[in-house]
C-alpha cells in the first residue's frame, strides 16, 4: 500500500485489490463496482504507448511500469476482454 494519498497510488491500490480478488489485472473499461478503475487502466496503456515513443506528454515512469508489471498488468490486451460477475 503506497498510502501517500496521490491519485495514481490510490488507483494502483485499487488495481492491486482487484488482482487479489479476481486473480488477474484485466479490468474492463466498464467495471460497475469501480468505474474510474477501468478508465484509469485504459489511461495507463495510452501513457505507456506514448512513453515508448519518447512522447514527453506521457506521465508514465519507469517506477510505475515496474509496479504495474508486479501485478502482471497487460500492456496490450490480447483478444476480447470478457468479464462476468
Amino acid at each position: 500500500n503506497c498510502g501517500n494519498g496521490k491519485p495514481w497510488d490510490r488507483s494502483y491500490d485499487d488495481l492491486v485489490s482487484f488482482v487479489k480478488e479476481f486473480g488477474h489485472a484485466r479490468i474492463p473499461l466498464k467495471f460497475p463496482p469501480n468505474p474510474s478503475l477501468g478508465m484509469w487502466v485504459s489511461t495507463q496503456r495510452q501513457s505507456y504507448k506514448k512513453y515508448l515513443k519518447g512522447d514527453t506528454s506521457s506521465n508514465m515512469t519507469e517506477n510505475r511500469i515496474q509496479l504495474l508489471n508486479k501485478v502482471d498488468f497487460e500492456w496490450v490486451l490480447k483478444g476480447k476482454l470478457e468479464f462476468s460477475f
